[in-house]
């Protein structure tokens, strides 16, 4: 089976970046540079025991997509215990909202940000009571 086991977020500011989701969702870093060849920062983004994965923030190699352009590549969503007090921190960092806050019927709250260096992201609270 092809699970997903490693993310990478394309950045123009490492330490804008590492600023935004280390305030956000209170991820830390390790710098792996020295192994990729530029910047690269391994983002630890919660306990080995829980359900989730790693990741990277690493140096974008060429423009960064048009403001309005479609999503080419994969949306990234985090799971959060209080969606509006994230939403909140998200836009006190610099984020954007890219698509408000909306039910997902009996399941989640879902919605779709833009952070400090462009890239589309979600958040999703589950709540069965969501309508």
């Amino acid at each position: 089976m092809g699970r997903l086991v490693h993310f990478e977020i394309h950045v123009d500011d490492m330490e804008r970046a590492k600023k935004f989701y280390g305030e956000v969702f209170g991820w830390s870093f390790e710098d792996w540079s020295e192994y990729a060849g530029m910047p690269y920062f391994g983002a630890v983004t919660g306990d080995a025991n829980e359900p989730g994965i790693n990741g990277a923030l690493m140096q974008r190699q060429s423009p960064p997509p048009a403001p309005g352009q479609s999503l080419n590549g994969y949306a990234c969503t985090m799971g959060v215990e209080e969606y509006d007090a994230t939403e909140a921190k998200i836009l006190s960092q610099g984020g954007k909202v890219a698509l408000p806050k909306y039910a997902l019927p009996g399941m989640a709250w879902q919605g779709y940000y833009i952070d400090t260096e462009g890239n589309i992201f979600g958040i999703h609270q589950p709540d069965e009571n969501a309508k």
